[in-house]
């Protein structure tokens, strides 16, 4: 039986299952729709799209280095508790071996894992498993060396920040280091020419309007605001900031004196900008009452 893209699409607003699964299911089962429907629920995909509406804002961060090739993942999960199961946490670190030979997050999505796609072994880890999950964002560095830390780790490479930093000449202990003030202290950019003028305008007018609510004269301001950005960039760029190892030094001057040139680096949180509807009890249990 020839399967159209009405049939499709009715399966898919059925059972909320992906495009291809429907697609399988109605070809698998000649166009019986009922019988669709069962064969989602028996490979457990029809349950992975219910649950895909539930925000996951827990699970890791892998990081993997091979040479001066560097990548960071992002693997979501709905609950704290599945970053410490084994099974996930070998499915992560997995896909970021993956993420080494692509280039961004969709064509990791789309890459080969042991004969499926990454996308499809996340979704029959949510029929496994029964939370919500979503490879979320990867980043990915290059340089002369490249060293990798993991903050709060779970298992070897993972955790709930992970730190890549790329250098020329220093050694790796330094590297470490760098990579832990990073983790520690968050900042928006490596040095001053990386910071996007938008953000640096904005933060240049809100504090003009701060100094003029002094009610000094402009050309008191002008010079107050100087200050204050220099300050502004000594907070939020990386080679500005004072090292938490000696906080004496910046990190710009502390990677000069351990004779290396600190030239990128990529921070990821588990969880970092999404937003968490939270419910009280009672609205939960009426939720899980419905299904």
């Amino acid at each position: 039986m020839a399967i159209t893209a009405s049939m499709v699409k009715e399966l898919r607003e059925t059972t909320g299952a992906g495009m291809m699964d429907a697609k399988k299911a109605l070809t698998e089962n000649d166009g019986d729709m009922e019988a669709a429907v069962d064969w989602l629920r028996t490979k457990g995909l029809a349950k992975a799209a219910k649950k895909s509406g539930r925000t996951a804002a827990e699970g890791l961060v892998a990081v993997k280095v091979d040479g001066g090739h560097g990548v960071a993942v992002e693997v979501n999960s709905e609950t704290d508790f599945v970053g410490k199961n084994a099974e996930f946490q070998s499915m992560v670190s997995g896909i970021a071996d993956v993420a080494l030979t692509v280039s961004d997050v969709e064509a990791l999505k789309e890459a080969d894992m042991g004969g499926k796609s990454v996308a499809t072994v996340i979704t029959d880890s949510i029929a496994k498993i029964g939370e919500n999950m979503s490879v979320r964002r990867m980043s990915s560095i290059e340089g002369e060396t490249v060293v990798s830390y993991v903050h709060n780790a779970a298992a070897p490479g993972m955790g709930k920040i992970g730190v890549l930093v790329a250098m020329k000449g220093g050694d790796e202990a330094f590297g470490k280091q760098v990579a832990m003030h990073i983790a520690a202290v968050n900042p928006a950019s490596l040095s001053e020419d990386d910071l996007d003028p938008a953000v640096v305008e904005k933060e240049k007018q809100v504090q003009m309007d701060i100094a003029r609510e002094s009610g000094k004269p402009e050309q008191v301001i002008e010079k107050m605001i100087v200050g204050r950005m220099k300050k502004y960039m000594s907070e939020v760029t990386l080679l500005n900031q004072s090292f938490v190892v000696n906080p004496d030094h910046t990190v710009g001057e502390a990677a000069k004196e351990a004779g290396a040139e600190i030239t990128g680096f990529v921070r990821l949180e588990v969880g970092e900008g999404i937003e968490v509807v939270k419910e009280d009890f009672a609205a939960e249990v009426a939720k899980a009452a419905k299904g």
